[in-house]
């Protein structure tokens, strides 16, 4: 199972705090509008500073691990 630490391997490349297009891509490429959404639903908490998305990567990393994520992850599968 994926824990807290492979995820901070992964995301080792990605600065400490990342911008929504960065956030999309450590999500594997989701789209903005999905990205948005995972903001504006409160599963993740972000800073908006100067109309700009600021999300440090260890809230990425408890997101990913978060029980929403898994749920989303599954919804995923079953579209394709």
């Amino acid at each position: 199972m994926k824990n807290q630490e492979y995820y901070e391997q992964l995301f080792e490349p990605y600065p400490d705090v990342v911008t929504l297009d960065e956030f999309r891509a450590m999500l594997g490429g989701i789209g903005e509008t999905t990205a948005r959404k995972i903001l504006h639903g409160k599963h993740i908490k972000y800073f908006f500073i100067r109309s700009a998305y600021r999300i440090p990567k260890i809230w990425v990393i408890e997101y990913v691990l978060s029980e929403h994520y898994a749920q989303y992850r599954q919804e995923l599968k079953v579209r394709v």
